[in-house]
């Protein structure tokens, strides 16, 4: 089949179906409320993927939290595939580190699809090139998943290496399989190179907190390579074009929900791949993901009204259906004003409350910077702290007249 006109991929990543942070059970389905915001979004993407009529659906890995995910998790997942394949689109599930087993012969969380054959599905657990017909024409597909270590580093000898040799192997292996599947590629045909790692110079989002495995670093050299239309990556949460102005682009999608407050101003979404030989175009197309809203105030200079200035910042702040952390800054005498009950009813329509967080700005004691200070009487004392309190003259005579008066009028 010739192509006639481009073909319609959508590429997506890192959906990690098992989120729980900031979240709570919803009655209605027995699954925390995280949780379905992310199912959501895969089914969003795939509506997007039907209506759209795609031919296409790249998926660079990461599907579940863990490498070990509930049937509950296994079967929402299983749904929106199901989706896809059912309407003839074909469907490339790479293998990610959060799907990755912790020992080789074991399957992954997709190895399944490929278990039992489900029509229209590819599952790429390891580098190799697929060719796929489509219903506009035929693409290449190579596949790297994320760098099993116990897989790749099979020489003898480096099992006595240290960890920054056995980096250096990995990463030198990685760049090599990539040249072999260039080599192997038909420049006569649309090809896309899909992965799932860390390709030098770009930028972390918050998956650091939530990354299973020790990091691979790839050259961008060894992507930017013009046999590639497209370089679908996934494992990256901040959506990012690496290799901007040239191609092929070098594109992480991003994930497509928000994990924590890191990712709080980062757009999520998918891309929309126009492929063809030479002339491949694409654009990000954001999603709906949950809003994380931080409502900053500084309540200095409100006095005894701290909790005035949290409720008006509320007010001007859209909060409905987010998640939402309150960080407040006070001085020490203002925090017995703060009423944290007032500010958790102001803030009844967002959908989960991190908590209130106070910033307090604590006196400092003045130290009077003597030594040996057991060895003065009371009255040196006394004088040495007004003096370090900066107290005029004056009105220290004043004091320590008082004060003497005081102490000879008790009792020895």
């Amino acid at each position: 089949m010739s192509q006639s006109e481009p073909i319609r991929t959508l590429h997506f990543a890192d959906i990690h179906i098992g989120m729980e942070n900031f979240g709570q059970i919803d009655p209605a389905t027995g699954v925390n409320q995280r949780v379905l915001d992310f199912i959501k979004r895969m089914s969003d993407v795939v509506d997007y993927a039907l209506a759209n009529d795609a031919d296409l659906v790249l998926f660079s890995g990461d599907a579940f939290k863990t490498r070990d995910p509930s049937p509950t998790y296994q079967r929402e997942f299983a749904r929106q595939v199901v989706r896809l394949t059912s309407a003839n689109i074909t469907t490339v599930l790479l293998v990610g580190n959060h799907d990755m087993p912790v020992m080789e012969k074991r399957a992954s969380s997709v190895d399944i699809y490929r278990t039992l054959s489900v029509p229209n599905v590819i599952v790429g657990s390891r580098e190799e090139l697929h060719v796929v017909n489509t219903r506009r024409g035929k693409v290449q597909i190579a596949t790297v998943p994320w760098p099993m270590r116990s897989r790749l580093l099979q020489d003898d000898d480096l099992r006595d290496s240290n960890i920054e040799d056995l980096d250096r192997a990995l990463e030198d292996i990685m760049e090599q399989e990539l040249i072999h599947l260039a080599e192997s590629v038909d420049t006569s045909l649309p090809a896309v190179l899909m992965g799932h790692f860390t390709v030098a110079g770009s930028k972390w989002g918050s998956e650091r907190a939530v990354m299973i495995g020790r990091d691979t670093v790839v050259s961008l050299s060894a992507l930017n390579n013009p046999v590639w239309d497209y370089v679908a990556l996934g494992h990256i949460h901040k959506h990012q074009d690496i290799n901007a102005g040239r191609y092929p682009s070098v594109v992480y999608s991003g994930s497509l929900e928000r994990i924590d407050f890191g990712e709080e101003l980062e757009q999520k979404g998918f891309c929309w791949v126009e492929l063809s030989r030479g002339h491949t175009t694409w654009r990000f197309v954001p999603v709906k993901a949950r809003r994380f809203v931080t409502v900053d105030v500084d309540a200095t200079a409100d006095g005894e009204t701290p909790t005035e200035a949290v409720l008006r910042a509320i007010e001007r702040t859209a909060i409905d259906d987010a998640v939402v952390r309150v960080k407040v800054k006070l001085l020490q005498t203002q925090e017995a004003f703060l009423r944290p009950k007032d500010i958790e009813k102001a803030l009844k329509t967002a959908r989960f409350i991190v908590g209130i967080a106070k910033d307090i700005n604590r006196d400092n004691r003045t130290r009077i910077g003597i030594e040996k200070a057991e060895s003065l009487s009371d009255p040196e004392l006394l004088r040495t702290y007004l003096v370090s309190k900066g107290t005029p003259a004056g009105h220290i005579d004043e004091l320590m007249a008082a004060a003497l008066d005081f102490l000879e009028k008790q009792p020895s």
